[in-house]
C-alpha cells in the first residue's frame, strides 16, 4: 500500500515529464486501481506490454526523485509546517499575554492554511 501512495505522489510531481502513454497506464494502474488486463483492453496492447511500461515508468519516477528530490522536499516542508503549527499552539496555551496569544494563533492558522 505504501508503494502505491508513493507512486501516486511521484506521478503528481513528475507525471508531466514522462511519456504520456506510460504515465496514463501507470495512473490507471495505481490511481484508478485497474488491472493490467483492463488497461490492456483499453489501450489495445498486451497485458505484458502494459506491465513492462508501468514498471519502466516506476523506475523513471524513482530516478527522477533521486535526481530532483521534489517529493522529499515537499515532505520536509510539510513536517516543518506541522512543527510550526504545534509550537504556535503551545505558545498560545502557555502565555497569558493577549498579544502573544493572538500572534501564536495567527501563526498556527497561517501554517495550517499553507499545509492545505
Amino acid at each position: 500500500m505504501e508503494k502505491n501512495i508513493e507512486i501516486s505522489l511521484l506521478l503528481d510531481f513528475y507525471g508531466g515529464l514522462l511519456k504520456p502513454d506510460a504515465a496514463l497506464m501507470t495512473d490507471l494502474y495505481y490511481n484508478e486501481d485497474l488491472s493490467l488486463s483492463e488497461i490492456a483492453a483499453q489501450t489495445g496492447i498486451t497485458r505484458q506490454g502494459v506491465r513492462d511500461r508501468v514498471k519502466r515508468c516506476e523506475q523513471s519516477l524513482f530516478e527522477l526523485e533521486s535526481k530532483l528530490g521534489m517529493l522529499k522536499r515537499f515532505r520536509q516542508l510539510e513536517q516543518g509546517l506541522e512543527r510550526i503549527e504545534s509550537l504556535s499552539r503551545r505558545i498560545g496555551e502557555a502565555t497569558d499575554d493577549i498579544n502573544i496569544k493572538s500572534l501564536a494563533l495567527d501563526i498556527e492558522s497561517e501554517a495550517r492554511e499553507l499545509k492545505e
